[in-house]
């Protein structure tokens, strides 16, 4: 008569069946989930091989009129199997060309990813007849050009709400724009953001000496004066750089500008003035930002002040701020010790 039941043969083969299955579904799931970066020691060919033709073929580029006439320039790519969509808000003198390995390494992770070059920098248009001049006359043209990038491509390619990610200035734009639209966004990363400046002098005198140029400006200047001490684009060689420990990814950004001869010089007094007044409101009405937040602070950041990134972080209501203890100012572009840990904050932060 047969069993109903299985024999003692039968039970371990089924077992060992069931078993293999799972560590193999184990195995699938941690592979899918598995993070993939760049590293510095294959990023020389790679970006030759993969990151160059991924960006040149299928990366796509646009532009549109922003405030006032000015042209913006945009780069987006949506992933066929898009986990999410990312919004990248670079920092002050970049642009969507020297994020060519970040965007890549998103896309790979399995994002879709939006950036535009802010007015006045990268492949956008400036504001002066001197194009190396870091110029903006006031931040909310930044805000009405992202929301301007957001309503017309973004949201058109995005299956649901998308994410941030600021660097640097940046970030600045970023929080006056979830100040004043708060429901865009699902989260938010702030990679060394620009909550306020390691100045070398104060801040009541750099306001006096602001005062003084704005009034000679506006009598005797037919655009923007630099803030005294700033001047046109200089080669700055690698050793004694601020940004980043990484000469790789250093000389990397400097051969993309200067091929596309869109490097920038220093401030004006606009900018700085305009750029005061945007950390002082993000200062005064960080409370407002409620969408989970993450502050990437990087330990050794010799060009933003990091004390000013805790005050932020701490009137959030929902903001974790992580320390990457001697890393400079550029972490999305930093040494694989430093990035690595980053960007994967940044990835497993937004699939959470």
């Amino acid at each position: 008569m047969q069993s109903n039941f299985l024999s003692n043969f039968e039970k371990p083969r089924l077992f060992g069946f069931v078993v293999t299955l799972m560590m193999m579904f184990m195995s699938s799931t941690a592979q899918s989930q598995e993070i993939v970066l760049t590293q510095e020691n294959e990023l020389p060919e790679k970006y030759q091989t993969l990151i160059n033709p991924f960006w040149d073929n299928q990366v796509q580029k646009g532009q549109f009129s922003g405030e006032q006439g000015v042209k913006i320039h945009t780069a987006w790519i949506v992933h066929p199997q898009s986990k999410g969509s990312i919004v990248l808000s670079s920092g002050r003198t970049e642009g969507s060309v020297k994020y060519k390995e970040v965007i890549y390494d998103l896309y790979q992770n399995g994002n879709s990813v939006f950036t535009l070059d802010h007015r006045g920098q990268g492949q956008s248009g400036r504001m002066t007849e001197n194009p190396d001049k870091g110029h903006v006359e006031d931040y909310s043209f930044f805000v009405a050009d992202l929301q301007q990038f957001i309503t017309q491509t973004v949201l058109p390619n995005s299956q649901s709400k998308p994410n941030l990610l600021c660097h640097s200035m940046g970030c600045a734009v970023g929080a006056l724009y979830l100040i004043s639209h708060p429901d865009t966004f699902q989260k938010v990363v702030f990679s060394s953001p620009m909550f306020g400046i390691n100045a070398p002098i104060p801040q009541w005198l750099a306001k006096g000496i602001l005062g003084t140029q704005n009034f000679f400006n506006n009598v005797f200047g037919s655009e923007p004066w630099y803030f005294p001490g700033q001047g046109d684009k200089q080669t700055e060689p690698f050793a004694g750089n601020g940004v980043t420990h990484s000469e790789v990814r250093y000389q990397q950004s400097e051969v993309v500008f200067e091929e596309l001869g869109i490097a920038l010089g220093g401030i004006t007094g606009g900018w700085l003035k305009a750029s005061m007044w945007a950390m002082n409101k993000v200062a005064e009405q960080a409370e407002k930002i409620k969408i989970p937040a993450l502050l990437l602070q990087s330990g050794g950041d010799t060009i933003v002040a990091n004390e000013a990134q805790d005050v932020v972080c701490n009137s959030m209501p929902d903001c974790q701020l992580i320390n990457i203890p001697d890393a400079k100012h550029e972490l999305l572009m930093e040494q694989d010790q430093y990035r690595n840990p980053a960007m994967t904050h940044i990835l497993q932060f937004f699939e959470e």
